[in-house]
């Protein structure tokens, strides 16, 4: 497939592309990355900047920004916590997008995942892989500074409590972020997927000044993402680093 011949900024990054292919729209990440492609998404080259193409299939937050989202992404020179980074996918495209300035701390809990996780974590320079439990937070903040977002994808039916307790704790403060690829499913199947969407931003409401959610059909099917700033007054820059406990596991290189 020819890769397109015009890249255009988006509103919502700097370091995010849009270029139309026929009569489709195409996203690319300007990437830190090195080659061999992660699950085969091409790569090219213009004027001294390399280009990987951000496939909406593989990421929910490409599937967000084709489907209209405005609530912001992760901007460059960020450091953004991940949960639930699996093999890493995602997490890369983040790790891009923050840039080398940036840091993307990549939670995940499971072995073989994490596996592969470190491994392209080598090619990714600033996404650092944290073995750890996101319902156990405080059992990684020796290894996680305060941040100024917080990514999460986990198909669990307490999802939004999970994100809500790690935000409070390792948010720097008001107008920080979080970002929350809603699996509707996993919150049961009592309610429709749209009442679930409205519950959790019931929930949510009060800390964040929410952007407005989107529906991520075609490409992920009963997925929204849901997020926006957080409220004056509410999180804070997290717990004295001194005060706490190193039980995680953090992979080769330490946190600046």
């Amino acid at each position: 497939m020819r890769a397109p011949r015009r890249f255009e900024p988006i509103p919502e990054s700097a370091r995010v592309v849009r270029a139309r292919s026929g009569d489709r729209t195409e996203l690319w990440t300007e990437t830190v990355g090195t080659l061999p492609p992660v699950f085969g998404e091409r790569w090219v080259e213009r004027d001294g900047t390399t280009y990987r193409s951000f496939e909406p299939n593989r990421s929910k937050l490409a599937a967000a920004l084709l489907k209209g989202w405005s609530g912001g992404v992760p901007a460059a020179g960020e450091r953004w916590l991940y949960l639930g980074a699996a093999s890493g996918t995602t997490a890369s495209y983040v790790a891009d997008l923050v840039g080398t300035g940036g840091r993307v701390y990549a939670v995940e809990r499971s072995l073989r995942p994490f596996a592969r996780l470190v491994g392209l974590a080598d090619r990714w320079p600033n996404l650092l892989p944290v073995l750890g439990d996101a319902r156990q937070p405080l059992e990684y903040t020796g290894l996680v500074p305060p941040v100024d977002g917080v990514y999460a994808d986990i198909a669990q039916p307490d999802q939004v409590e999970i994100v809500r307790s790690n935000a409070e704790l390792f948010l720097r403060g008001p107008g920080t972020r979080f970002l929350l690829a809603l699996k509707t499913s996993s919150m049961g199947r009592d309610l429709a997927a749209s009442a679930h969407l409205a519950r959790t931003e019931d929930a949510l409401r009060p800390v964040l000044h929410l952007s407005p959610a989107v529906a991520l059909e075609p490409f992920h099917r009963g997925h929204y993402l849901v997020g926006g700033r957080v409220r004056p007054g509410l999180f804070g820059a997290g717990p004295d680093a001194s005060a706490r406990p190193r039980a995680a596991r953090f992979h080769g290189r330490r946190r600046p």
